[in-house]
């Protein structure tokens, strides 16, 4: 991917007050504030077909429970600013994107909460198709319409499939990039085989560290089980919010006891471009057409 930094494949099997903005138009009481933040998060979680509702409640109620856990409040308020803000969005085919959480200031204990609650509100719905690339591309235009100045900014994509509808994946990556965005990787490497009716790939974390995601720092976790996809999201939450790298040495007990927890395998680096990958950026596009010719799936 020229001009930008792959950064990390992290594979882990591991055993109020708040105040949100939308639309583009600032509340009058943030025009008399600071909107400076340490990072503008974009948590985009895939609400595709293939995720049955008691999936996606594992994924918000997972999400849910980071914010509540002191790793992440304190990767939250020991920043810079010691304020982020945050937007949970659910996703799936081209055109199929919906803000469950619109952005939030998130800068307390209590705030964290408070987003947290937000979250377990409302009964998720999931869609057809899966577009990686539209999710992108959605989220890239959510950073324009805050009224937040990040000194960075983030989307983080989770899925449990390559993309399959809308532009090719590494067409959004490279635009977001170029926009100084950091795209973060969640695959969910969770289905049975047979659960996905052929969509699933065996390498879908690979997928994920060569396709989707890119720009300084960018890292995948991957989840082999729902069991896993709570500590996965924590861990990953405290690298974004923190502006870590793993392996970076973090002063709080509460990150030191969540990096230091047993069955943690070693990080392992994704370099920039790999000639020698044999992932094909395009393996969704092509298992769905097969698929519509035997099917005759529109």
């Amino acid at each position: 991917m020229p001009g930008t930094i792959r950064g990390w494949l992290w594979a882990l099997p591991l055993t109020l007050g708040f105040h949100t903005f939308g639309s583009g138009l600032p509340s009058p009481a943030l025009a008399q504030e600071d909107n400076t933040v340490d990072v503008e998060l974009v948590l985009a979680v895939d609400a595709s077909w293939s995720m049955d509702f008691e999936e996606q409640i594992i994924q918000r109620d997972g999400y849910a429970s980071a914010f509540r856990s002191e790793e992440v409040i304190e990767a939250i308020i020991y920043g810079g600013y010691g304020r982020v803000a945050v937007t949970y969005v659910e996703w799936a085919g081209m055109g199929s994107q919906e803000i469950v959480v619109p952005w939030t200031l998130i800068d307390s204990a209590e705030a964290a909460h408070a987003f947290a609650d937000a979250l377990e509100r409302g009964t998720p719905r999931h869609f057809r198709r899966t577009s990686i690339s539209g999710a992108i591309s959605f989220s890239s235009q959510l950073f324009d319409e805050n009224a937040f100045e990040g000194l960075r900014k983030v989307i983080d994509i989770s899925g449990d499939g390559p993309n399959n509808q809308g532009a090719p994946v590494t067409l959004a990556r490279d635009r977001a990039v170029e926009a100084g965005i950091t795209i973060n990787g969640l695959p969910l490497m969770t289905n049975a085989p047979g659960e996905t009716m052929g969509y699933a790939i065996d390498n879908l974390d690979g997928y994920f560290a060569d396709c989707v995601i890119g720009g300084g720092g960018a890292f995948v976790i991957p989840v082999t089980s729902w069991q896993e996809f709570p500590q996965a999201v924590r861990r990953k939450l405290v690298l974004e919010l923190a502006g870590a790298m793993p392996g970076d040495p973090i002063d709080p007990v509460g990150f030191t006891n969540l990096r230091q927890a047993r069955d943690v395998p070693p990080v392992i680096s994704a370099q920039a471009s790999n000639p020698a990958s044999d992932v094909d950026c395009l393996i969704g596009e092509r298992i769905w057409n097969d698929r519509r010719q035997i099917w005759s799936v529109p």
